[in-house]
Order: structure tokens, then sequence, then C-alpha cells
């Protein structure tokens, strides 16, 4: 159930040949992605869980069930922010109804990154995936 920007993603990790590459390729994202204005960068908008300083301001578009789920994330750490890339390629767009089934671990692991991030890192892209879910459940019910 993932997006057409994580299926493209998918596909560019496929050539990919090895750790390194697949980590320089999400770094690189994380630079070209669109960053968190500072005034977003509060405490309502901060992950807890996560090692390094991460924000996720979600942008819900419509209401209820069908509307479509969005964000903007900032990290001081250049993986992490490419991980938020990666979450976005993942979830942006999707209805608030449909995000708690995408199985992000599942859609993470076709990557490669599971095997490869620090337990710490992993529990931060826990605790980001778990803030997504959060946000669309909410706006799910209202």
């Amino acid at each position: 159930m993932a997006t057409e920007s994580f299926e493209e993603l998918a596909e560019t990790f496929e050539f990919l040949d090895d750790w390194e590459d697949r980590y320089r390729h999400v770094i690189d994202m994380g630079r070209a992605m669109d960053g968190l204005d500072e005034a977003l960068q509060v405490p309502a908008t901060k992950v807890d869980g996560c090692a390094s300083q991460v924000w996720i301001m979600p942008q819900i578009d419509g209401q209820g069930p069908d509307a479509r789920f969005d964000f903007k994330g900032e990290s001081d750490a250049m993986i992490v922010r490419g991980l938020i890339a990666v979450l976005h390629a993942l979830y942006s767009g999707v209805r608030v109804g449909e995000v708690g089934k995408v199985d992000a671990v599942a859609e993470l692991g076709r990557l490669g990154l599971n095997d490869h991030l620090s337990a710490q890192r992993s529990n931060g892209v826990r605790a980001m995936v778990e803030r997504i879910r959060t946000v669309a459940a909410e706006a799910a019910a209202s």
C-alpha cells in the first residue's frame, strides 16, 4: 500500500548496490527536502523518543477519513532528515483513514533500512511513524 513516490524510491534503492550508497541517497533526500520553518520547531511539533531533535508538522487537506495527509519535518541530524524524507514519500497524499494501515516496518524493510539503522535510529523512526499515525487518526475522526 505504498505511494507512487515511495515505489519510485524502492526502485531507486534496488539499483544502489550497497548500504553506503543507500545511506548517501537518504542523506541527499534530506538535503533536498524543504525544511520546517524555525517558528514551527516548538514543543507541540517535537517528536519524543528520537535521539536527535525531530519536529513534524502535519498538514491535512480536507476533513474526515478521506482527507489527505501530508507533513513537513526537520531534524538536526542529516540522516534523520533523510529518514523524514523517506517517511514523507511513504505517507504524503495518503487518506488519513488509510495511514494506520500502512505497514511502515515492511515498507522500510524493502529499502533495507531496518537492517542498517542503529537501535536509537530505529526507535526514532518508530516514534515518527507513531506520531504520523496518531495525527492521521485524530484527523480521520474529526
